[in-house]
């Protein structure tokens, strides 16, 4: 096979020497609201022509790249700052898998160590509208409708939310507002790309 990004033979669909170029991530954390952020490790420009292979029968392997060059260090060492909280809830975003695979699943599995525990089909969209090049405006009339299954959680006070891209933050933030009812408390959010970095 040949690598996606420099085309080059490679066993992986993206090349190591790809990755160590193009892939090394760098934090950033934006607010999107007075007490809820969110970390991202790229600019979507970046890394924009790779967030699309989500549609394509591929894209579980690029985005389990994407994940092992981002959020897994994140949760290695990034968090040992937090190690006297018990363990954080990871929880993908609409996890409902598309094209045979669900990109936040990908990302929250990732994370899964001594302080991350994912979790699955928690937090699915009753909506199915794409937000994909789309207005603001047309975000905020369109929301997801956000439904929570989240009785199982043990760990309801530490929610890390995770999603593959961020633009306008109004689906975080709904889905924040969403857990937020069932009586969870949300930590931050995790985005591979952040749109407006």
């Amino acid at each position: 096979m040949r690598c996606l990004t420099c085309q080059s033979i490679s066993f992986l669909i993206i090349c190591k020497s790809c990755q160590e170029k193009f892939l090394t991530p760098k934090i950033k954390k934006r607010f999107l609201a007075k007490d809820f952020f969110v970390y991202s490790f790229y600019a979507f420009s970046e890394i924009e022509s790779l967030l699309n292979s989500k549609y394509q029968k591929y894209g579980d392997e690029v985005y389990k790249i994407l994940a092992k060059n981002s959020f897994k260090p994140f949760s290695q060492t990034y968090l040992e700052t937090y190690k006297n909280e018990k363990y954080f809830t990871a929880l993908g975003i609409d996890d409902y898998p598309m094209h045979g695979f669900s990109q936040s699943a990908i990302l929250a599995k990732s994370l899964q160590n001594k302080y991350f525990k994912a979790k699955y089909g928690l937090l699915r969209a009753k909506t199915r509208v794409k937000y994909a090049g789309k207005s603001l405006e047309f975000r905020k009339a369109n929301p997801r409708n956000f439904i929570c299954k989240v009785n199982n959680i043990k760990n309801k006070s530490n929610i890390v939310l995770v999603d593959d891209i961020v633009t306008s933050g109004t689906t975080l933030l709904e889905a924040k507002q969403s857990l937020e009812k069932n009586s969870c408390k949300i930590s931050f959010a995790l985005s591979l790309a952040d749109v407006r970095r």
